[in-house]
């Protein structure tokens, strides 16, 4: 579900197919800086309803599914 969700938001972003967004892709190599990260970030907190705080160093893809899944946990 997260990682779908990041997908899409990726994709529509890059203007590209969800199916070619991977866990293992960098935000460098898909071009995504770090202004684009922060507006990532807001909109995925308004997709899913949490507060995502970047407190940790997220280079990929699946880092971010990740952090995202603790911080789920972390609000329930």
């Amino acid at each position: 579900m997260v990682f779908e969700t990041i997908a899409k938001l990726l994709a529509d972003r890059l203007d590209c197919e969800v199916s070619e967004i991977k866990a293992e892709d960098t935000f460098h190599d898909l071009g995504i800086d770090s202004l684009d990260t922060v507006d990532l970030l807001m909109n995925l907190e308004d997709e899913l309803g949490l507060s995502i705080e970047l407190d940790e160093k997220v280079e990929t893809v699946g880092q971010l599914v990740e952090l995202v899944e603790k911080k789920q946990q972390e609000q329930q």
